[in-house]
């Protein structure tokens, strides 16, 4: 009898075999995330680095973003006109 609670707490009691794999998929979960966090925070600081060094990105996250255009320059906008306009 006694052989048989053990075995039914090695199994099932805290600290047991399925607690273990239940802790392993949360820990693979949160590595999983951590991980793609890194390489947010990887893309985030080239970006920041670009934009502390050169001006070329600073001038076409301007120009993109915030549709500036340099003195002298002509802005010229193309719309298309909706397809059902035929």
């Amino acid at each position: 009898m006694l052989l048989i609670l053990a075995l039914w707490q090695w199994q099932f009691g805290d600290g047991g075999r399925q607690d273990l794999k239940q802790k392993q998929q949360q820990l693979d979960a949160q590595e999983a995330q951590i991980n793609e966090l890194k390489r947010r925070n990887d893309r985030l600081e080239a970006e920041v680095a670009s934009l502390k060094t050169g001006l070329e990105a600073i001038e076409e996250r301007a120009r993109s973003e915030l549709g500036m255009v340099k003195d002298g320059e002509t802005f010229i906008q193309v719309v298309n006109p909706p397809e059902d306009q035929n």
